[in-house]
């Protein structure tokens, strides 16, 4: 160490360099060709768009849940009730809410309006909301619910 409590700077020619650029790993440590990353990143962003606009309303935990060793699927007959939970509609209200104050296109008629949760609930009442809520079943099915379909109860 230097007067100054610095450590003084130490030769580097002992240490092997190494190209960190020759490998880009995925999440699961494989080694992936760099030629062919960006076309798993565009297929992964594709089906995100695809999901956008689906709301999950009670999501199984991964954790301290048993596996079936069944992945989730659509039920084809819905079972479940078609009135809005009170907590469905606070998860479309802010999400909604959310969207608009990040400028996104308001799709009701805005009367001196600058409060995003006020618009989203004048769009919620007219059933314009352009969200699914997808509700998931013990059996680990799901069912998909557009908001324009669900009753409000007020």
């Amino acid at each position: 160490m230097s007067d100054d409590g610095r450590m003084e700077d130490y030769d580097h020619d002992d240490q092997e360099e190494i190209n960190y650029e020759e490998y880009i790993e995925n999440p699961d440590g494989d080694e992936v060709d760099e030629d062919n990353a960006g076309e798993d990143e565009e297929a992964m962003m594709n089906q995100g768009e695809d999901q956008a606009n689906i709301i999950e309303s009670g999501v199984p935990q991964e954790e301290g849940r048993q596996r079936t060793g069944k992945a989730a699927k659509a039920n084809e007959v819905r079972v479940t009730t078609p009135y809005m939970t009170k907590y469905e509609r606070a998860r479309v209200l802010g999400t909604r809410a959310l969207q608009i104050s990040m400028n996104a296109p308001v799709l009701v008629p805005v009367d001196n309006e600058t409060d995003p949760l006020e618009i989203a609930l004048k769009e919620l009442k007219d059933k314009k909301i352009p969200l699914v809520i997808r509700r998931y079943l013990p059996d680990n099915s799901f069912e998909d619910w557009k908001v324009e379909e669900l009753i409000q109860q007020e």
